[in-house]
């Protein structure tokens, strides 16, 4: 018997020793309290040089650019270059082939109807008015955000918090884990959610709702921040006919006047400066009010700045607008930083700042410059042009039923894959398509990597082919040139790097001083975070750690 005691007796101290609770109070290995991305909607890269001068000292992007690391030759490294994809893409280092959202619309083959990037028509929204605006989740997205691995690692213990005026730029960064998402709803000038989240708003989302800040915003109107002469040294005249108005008719120019909007009209803020205020105004609550980076574990904030967007859409890279919003998103910035200073506290916290694509000049812009550019035609005009013509030719009604993304999708219903003369038709639509003043290049999508093609326009298109939301022709406009949505403005989509050359700042925790001109893509940002996190890279990821960033 006192055998057998002998041989237990040690087994049971290993066992005990085994069972001690671990000790939670510091992370092996050190990591920063909160990763925050940030992501400017339509920003060129250029725009940290170019208005460099503009900005202020104690704003943001300076204190980035010299107390952080910039990689200042990034690239969006497929097509189309919209919204939706270059959220996901920056935050799931992935690619639309791979991650599936092929644009902020797409039509799906298998639906036959044209799908949302964020709809979910299985949720309801969350203190909204529009009830459309609130049936949305990150569902259509494929794959794992840095943020969902960020909690998995943690047993989902780590917070992670998605916000930006639009759906599309809270929730498909913030991934499926996340605890919240919040975005902006236009009826009401609420920031909402959905209960894929939670069944009721936060009391504290509530009370910052409640405060109407739309409204006090409105009543500061938009007038020039700095002297006029530093506008004529950035941009064009005040006044040019191919901007667009978004504030009405009469408003044509500098000063607006946004009084009559109060209490009435909630989705002009967008296209003002005063929707990145709302923004910064919105992380803030989040940092306090969810107390992002006070525990133990590392908490993730995903902002998106979404008026820039609207302003670039509508005035174009050299306009007045434009130039007075960044001077003023440099202010938000910093307001920013000085609030995670003092809720976070300098040194604890990790940020990068990027955008999720940039866009092009206005074709009427580069035309009195006399640089080439122009609009092709709309894509209601171009379907029913080619349905037009194919039926003439080979008595086939409707072989096309959209036209998205720069892609010309198949008719299945009319158009069937043993189609005598499908071959034809298909070589039809190439021809009539190439013909159109502004057109480069179009080809069949799926044979993109047989297509004789310059390899990096090659590259961009396959990486952006997913056969069910994806059209079947792909259209490459030439340098300059627009799809023509519209008469004003501007826009982006294509490869060309007014559109796919994006900034890439990273500041704080583990990050080193400097820059590279090596060249970086968008999908190497969340493998960067990954190994600055130790934690698993997101599962459809396609990206490289940029190592010179890391300490």
């Amino acid at each position: 018997m006192k055998k057998i005691i002998l041989l237990v007796l040690p087994f049971i101290s290993i066992y005990s020793f085994a069972q001690k609770p671990i000790n939670k109070t510091k992370q092996t290995p050190a990591k920063p309290k909160l990763v925050v991305g940030v992501v400017i909607d339509q920003m060129r890269w250029d725009y940290l040089y170019r208005f460099y001068d503009l900005y202020s000292s104690n704003g943001g992007f300076k204190r980035l650019m010299n107390n952080g690391f910039s990689c200042d030759n990034t690239f969006v490294p497929y097509l189309p270059t919209f919204t939706a994809c270059g959220h996901t893409c920056v935050y799931t280092g992935s690619v639309p082939a791979i991650h599936g959202i092929t644009g902020n619309n797409w039509w799906d083959k298998n639906l036959n109807r044209v799908v949302y990037c964020s709809e979910d028509k299985s949720v309801e929204g969350i203190g909204g008015k529009d009830s459309v605006a609130g049936k949305m989740s990150p569902k259509n997205m494929l794959v794992t955000s840095i943020c969902d691995e960020l909690r998995l690692s943690t047993n989902f213990k780590s917070k992670a918090i998605g916000i930006a005026l639009k759906d599309r730029g809270a929730i498909l960064p913030a991934g499926h884990s996340a605890n919240a998402a919040y975005w902006y709803d236009s009826k009401n000038g609420n920031f909402i959610t959905s209960t894929y989240y939670m069944n009721t708003l936060p009391n504290w989302v509530t009370a910052f709702n409640n405060r109407k800040l739309v409204d006090s915003l409105y009543k500061l109107n938009w007038n020039i921040l700095l002297p006029k002469e530093n506008y004529t040294l950035y941009a064009s005249d005040d006044i040019k006919e191919y901007e667009s108005k978004p504030f009405g008719k009469n408003q044509k120019g500098f000063p607006y006047n946004f009084s009559e909007f109060i209490g009435k009209d909630y989705k002009k803020i967008l296209t003002t400066p005063q929707g990145n205020t709302l923004t910064t105004e919105m992380a803030k609550a989040v940092l306090v009010n969810e107390k992002l980076g006070k525990g133990i574990y590392t908490d993730f904030l995903t902002v998106s700045y979404s008026s820039t967007d609207y302003i670039g859409h509508a005035f174009g890279p050299n306009s007045w607008e434009m130039v007075d919003d960044y001077v003023r998103l440099d202010i938000e910035l910093g307001h920013l930083l000085d609030a995670l200073d003092k809720q976070v506290g300098k040194g604890n916290y990790t940020i990068f700042l990027t955008a999720d694509h940039a866009v092009a000049h206005v074709p009427e812009f580069l035309v009195e410059n006399k640089i080439p550019g122009g609009r092709t035609p709309k894509d209601s005009v171009l379907i029913r042009e080619i349905n037009t013509a194919i039926k003439e030719e080979f008595g086939i009604d409707s072989v096309l039923i959209a036209a998205l993304n720069y892609q010309l999708t198949f008719n299945k219903a009319t158009f069937q894959e043993n189609n005598p003369n499908r071959q034809k038709i298909i070589n039809r639509i190439i021809e009539i398509t190439s013909n159109i003043e502004g057109v480069a290049n179009v080809f069949e999508l799926k044979n993109a990597a047989n297509t004789t093609l310059n390899s990096t326009i090659k590259e961009r298109a396959i990486n952006g082919y997913f056969a069910n939301r994806s059209g079947d022709i792909q259209i490459i406009p030439k340098p300059g040139y627009l799809e023509g949505y519209s008469k004003t403005g501007t826009t982006h989509g294509s490869w060309n790097p007014y559109d796919s050359h994006i900034p890439l700042l990273w500041y704080g925790w583990g990050i080193k001083k400097g820059a590279t001109h090596r060249e970086t893509y968008m999908t190497d940002i969340a493998a960067t975070v990954a190994a600055l996190l130790k934690i698993q890279m997101p599962n459809g990821c396609v990206g490289k750690v940029i190592s010179e960033v890391l300490e």
